[in-house]
């Protein structure tokens, strides 16, 4: 009884963790054989938000940002999101880890 009751605890948390990212406010990031487009997202700061990543290129991507702590792995036709905590006014780079050389972007919080 007692495994039950924690797998139902840990069902509904994970049930309202989808409904609570659902209502945030969402960008959709698309990635497409190292190339991220748009490359700037401006996004409200002071509040969540999420990132919708999309991967319609033939190979990997991921999707990577020191300065936020993330980083996502699609393989080719995958989506994914990321949410992020509230930013304070600023940019925040990203890039494509397998593509470094032309997958980069900017997330700028205002």
């Amino acid at each position: 009884m007692k495994k039950i009751l924690i797998g139902i605890t840990v069902c509904c948390a994970a049930l309202a963790a989808q409904a609570q990212a659902a209502e945030l406010p969402t960008f959709r990031l698309e990635g497409k054989n190292g190339v991220f487009t748009p490359n700037r997202i401006e996004v409200p700061a002071g509040q969540r938000i999420k990132i919708e990543l999309h991967n319609s290129g033939q190979s990997a991507i991921e999707f990577e940002s020191l300065p936020l702590r993330k980083e996502k792995v699609l393989g080719p036709g995958a989506s994914s999101f990321v949410v992020i905590n509230p930013l304070s006014p600023g940019e925040y780079k990203f890039f494509d880890d397998f593509h470094p050389n032309t997958g980069k972007g900017v997330i700028v919080a205002r």
